[in-house]
């Protein structure tokens, strides 16, 4: 046997070894793989190890049922009132059917894709500029339900969809800034002129509080003054009619009229104390050289004979 002929053996039995290796396949969890045999399905091998025979049976497809996230490239949207904005999402599926997602659809990430792109289109047509930005939810709701649909019959769950951004053209932009900006300002006017308004009636209820406060002070001490003067006067009445109780009843006491007349005739002279100097000129209504005269004059006043 030749070099040549040895060389094809071994080139054979290396082909043989590896179609052998080939055959037994591990498949990994939330894997799918799709087998043909001579060209036709045969079955769909799940996780574990599987064995296949060489050169009959083949690896069509290999698809995975984990969640996937397919982004939307964007794309251009005409609003209802003519406005071009571009739109860009995400669409979130899981692989229900792999024998549905292998031969009842070439490609069944590029067809959802084209679908969410036209649905998207079609809804925000519908749509005013403005609404576009509050409507998020329902938009998404609505390509969900028709993308669903559709893929349903090609083994795949839509389980929700997305919208990134909205982008509006540049002149749009800068309105809706200037708009957003006017709409600042005039809440911050009114949020002023209320703050003003609150802090005048605040003050104003101050002053009114301090007003009555300093009235109602002002007439408790009115009061309390007034209670103290008549407090004093009845102490004054009070303190005089017992001097003029215990004068009375010194009177009739022996002796006590003439002690009452001395006292008088006492305070009398002490009042002209001090009266006379030289600057002044002073009437002497009664002889002050005579203690009996002074006492005669007491008793007239007094109303004697």
């Amino acid at each position: 046997m030749d070099t040549i002929g040895i060389f094809f053996y071994i080139m054979l039995f290396l082909f043989l070894a590896y179609k052998a290796v080939r055959a037994i396949r591990i498949v990994q969890t939330q894997d799918v793989y799709i087998v043909e045999r001579l060209g036709k399905y045969r079955t769909s091998w799940y996780s574990g190890m599987q064995m296949m025979i060489p050169f009959i049976d083949n690896v069509k497809y290999i698809l995975t049922l984990k969640e996937e996230a397919i982004d939307v490239p964007p794309q251009n949207c005409i609003t209802k009132d003519n406005v071009l904005i571009r739109v860009d999402g995400i669409v979130y599926l899981k692989v229900i059917d792999p024998y549905k997602a292998a031969y009842h659809i070439q490609d069944y990430r590029f067809a959802l894709i084209q679908l969410a792109q036209t649905t998207m289109r079609a809804a925000f047509g519908a749509l005013d500029l403005d609404r576009t930005f509050e409507a998020r939810e329902s938009i998404n709701a609505q390509i969900v339900k028709v993308v669903d649909e559709a893929a349903n019959h090609w083994g795949v769950d839509i389980l929700r969809y997305e919208i990134q951004n909205i982008t509006p053209p540049k002149t749009v932009s800068e309105a809706m800034e200037k708009q957003v900006t006017a709409e600042r300002e005039k809440r911050a006017v009114i949020a002023r002129s209320e703050g003003d308004m609150r802090s005048l009636i605040n003050r104003s209820e101050g002053i009114k509080q301090e007003l009555i406060n300093k009235s109602e002070g002002q007439k408790q001490k009115l009061i309390n003054e007034a209670e103290g003067r008549a407090q004093e006067i009845l102490s004054i009445a009070k303190a005089t009619a017992s001097g003029i109780e215990k004068v009375a009843n010194s009177i009739e006491i022996k002796g006590g009229e003439q002690a009452v007349y001395l006292s008088l005739a006492e305070e009398y002279l002490r009042k002209f104390n001090g009266i006379a100097r030289p600057e002044n000129t002073v009437i002497l209504p009664m002889d002050l050289g005579s203690l009996e005269g002074i006492m005669k004059g007491l008793e007239s006043f007094a109303g004697k004979k």
